[in-house]
């Protein structure tokens, strides 16, 4: 049945890049030469900060290809789920994904370790981690073993937290509080250790399970908050801070290798360039957002932050984080 599931889901993404004028051949002529096309595929909207980003490297790696590698945007989940797309990456198709090291630990373990609850403080913590040789390795693994091509690991989208309709103080507060969550183990065994009820499903469907009632609150980061204007269906800012969402961008292996070792490396330049960029400049707007949803109403609540740490914990046992951890923070002197 899964495998069903699968195929019908690959099938409905290959019709979907069809009508949105992909091709899955991943070139084109430009004056008897050819065109490399990659089509670039995230569910974050036009409006969202990393958006810029997102088209300065695209821009980039126009200008020093001269046109031989070309990258279009389709924001807002044009593609479909995530999931969907990074299968066709694998397959061959001339796509790429913003994703997180949650959905890469479907593949290469090691790398859910980057979104592991508390693991990092802030945005300069979590580029030693994925400036890490261990980060190096997996994704060298990643490439290798599943045919998943990491870019850059270095984009950002600020630090998550917990919206709600109840004032949430301590992890006691979240007791039998149904929580969107993303699919992947580490979002769901983190939401359970947190001390609410996890609940998978998609980010655009999250506002209406608000309203309905199906779910009690859902965790994110600001840009993404105030985006889905989730200060209509939510009161409280509870500011646990619990990830620094830390993203990457990822194509199939078969398909980078396609490219000329040149493009390759103009294609990675870039990438890691724009991100470093575009993560400075989330940082300096996070508090902007965060007041834009205090206007439409809502209020912050300061968490009580180590109380939240340690109930975390026991997450990296259950997802036998803790041994990497400690190896990681060797490597890179960070400390608990």
């Amino acid at each position: 049945m899964k495998k069903i599931i699968a195929l019908v889901g690959s099938l409905a993404l290959m019709l979907s890049l069809t009508s949105c004028g992909a091709d899955l051949n991943s070139d084109s002529a430009r004056s008897g030469e050819r065109v490399y096309i990659l089509k670039m595929s995230t569910q974050i909207n036009e409006s969202h900060p990393l958006m810029e980003g997102l088209e300065q490297w695209a821009k980039n790696v126009e200008e020093r290809t001269d046109g031989g590698l070309m990258i279009e945007i389709f924001p807002s989940g044009q593609f479909g789920y995530d999931e969907d797309v990074i299968e066709q990456a694998i397959l061959g198709a001339n796509v790429a994904v913003l994703t997180d090291g949650a959905r890469m630990s479907n593949y290469v373990h090691e790398l859910g370790i980057i979104n592991m609850p508390y693991i990092v403080d802030n945005y300069d913590e979590a580029l030693k981690i994925t400036g890490s040789s261990l980060f190096a390795e997996w994704e060298e693994q990643l490439a290798e073993e599943d045919g998943l091509r990491i870019l850059s690991f270095n984009w950002y989208d600020s630090a998550r937290h917990i919206l709600t309709n109840t004032p949430v103080r301590t992890p006691a507060d979240l007791k039998g509080l149904r929580l969107r969550t993303p699919g992947a183990p580490v979002w769901i065994t983190t939401v359970e250790t947190l001390g609410a009820t996890p609940i998978a499903m998609g980010w655009g469907d999250a506002y209406n399970a608000l309203q309905i009632g199906a779910i009690e609150g859902v965790g994110a980061q600001h840009t993404a908050s105030y985006g889905a204007r989730m200060f209509e269906v939510t009161k409280y800012i509870n500011k646990t801070a619990h990830i620094h969402l830390i993203n990457g961008i990822v194509v199939g292996e078969k398909w980078f290798q396609s490219l000329p070792e040149e493009y390759q490396e103009i294609l990675m330049e870039e990438c890691r360039s724009a991100a470093a960029e575009n993560a400075r400049y989330v940082e300096s707007i996070a508090d902007d957002y965060e007041q834009k949803m205090v206007d439409n109403g809502m209020e912050v609540i300061e968490v009580d932050i180590e109380a939240f740490k340690a109930s975390t914990e026991s997450a990296y046992e259950i997802l036998e984080f803790a041994e990497l951890r400690e190896q990681l923070y060797a490597e890179t002197g960070l400390k608990f």
